[in-house]
């Protein structure tokens, strides 16, 4: 038996969410870096000591052990052992620090010291937007939060094991361990918003909307209307549009429409099926109707974005 759909999961997955390591800081007072803008997201996780986080638009956040801070989008900021302490960039601190066997970046100096896990997650922005839009600028999850179940503390615990002393296939479980945070931190956060501060995250936490989520994940190319889905969720259309808009921030059917997009520019992207084919999978019963959803969402149509997207991969690698 299949499991149920889980959009969390779905949208991770088609946004290619990935982490990867940028640092591991053994910083000593006085000390500061700048972290230039990433791609996609920053996190970092204070493994031990503390020290201020600086971003554009926000006073000096103070980190303390166990705290994690994920800056979701393109977001320049500052890491330092003071609120107001200089800082230089984290290229050339990589550069004048000792840089260890395991490969840690140590920042000498006199005073106490700070241990920090700087980590990036890329990812598709098309796909992950309406994702990572409804995160703050600067999601801080203190250590012991109420909204925290363990996940998060237990996740650094491992990551800390992993990383002292470098065990065989330490970077293999460092990378998924790093993954793993960021839903868990994710979740955390979720806890932690008002019941009435609605968002297309916090609808998962509404079973009729959920489950609408699901069903439209699950079947994307069925021929869904608003009285068919109602139904299977047991609720009236005008219940179940309301509740679905005010939640996710959209009507069901322009939910689906742009899911659907979604899935058919990653079929573009790493398929070589036609046109034709895609657009069946996702829903549509001819290659003219797909073509012209798809470039209305996407702004060009499916050839030209297969090519594109082919001609941008094969730049990068």
């Amino acid at each position: 038996m299949d499991a149920p759909a889980d959009p969390l999961t779905d949208v991770l997955q088609l946004a290619r969410v990935s982490g990867a390591v940028l640092a591991q800081l053994v910083a000593h007072e006085p000390w500061g870096v700048e972290v230039d803008p990433q791609p996609g997201a920053t996190f970092h996780a204070i493994l031990a000591g503390s020290c201020w986080l600086r971003a554009a638009d926000a006073g000096p956040l103070r980190l303390m052990p166990g705290d994690v801070v994920l800056l979701p989008t393109n977001l320049a900021h500052t890491l330092s052992s003071g609120p107001a302490t200089a800082a230089m960039p984290l290229t050339q601190a990589a550069k004048i620090g000792l840089r260890t066997d395991d490969g840690v970046i140590e920042l000498p100096g006199t005073g106490a010291v700070t241990r920090i896990l700087c980590a990036s997650y890329d990812y598709d922005h098309e796909v992950a937007q309406p994702l990572m839009s409804l995160l703050p600028r600067v999601l801080h999850l203190a250590a012991g939060v109420p909204g925290d179940d363990g996940a998060v503390a237990a996740t650094l615990a491992l990551l800390r094991h992993e990383l002292n002393g470098v065990p065989p296939g330490s970077r293999a479980v460092v990378a998924r361990l790093v993954d793993v945070l960021l839903v868990h931190v994710v979740r955390a956060w979720l806890r932690t918003r008002p019941a009435g501060d609605g968002s297309w995250l916090r609808a998962l936490h509404d079973p009729v909307t959920a489950r609408a989520l699901a069903l439209l994940h699950e079947t994307p190319a069925r021929a869904w209307t608003i009285e068919n889905l109602a139904a299977e969720v047991h609720i009236s259309r005008a219940t179940l549009t309301r509740r679905f808009t005010t939640l996710v921030g959209e009507p069901p059917l322009t939910y689906l429409t742009r899911w659907r997009m979604d899935l058919a520019a990653q079929r573009l992207r790493e398929t070589d099926e036609s046109v034709a084919t895609i657009g069946t999978a996702v829903g549509y019963t001819s290659e003219h109707a797909f073509s012209r959803a798809f470039h209305r969402a996407r702004g060009q149509p499916p050839h030209r974005y297969r090519i594109n997207a082919r001609t941008s991969t094969t730049k990068n690698t």
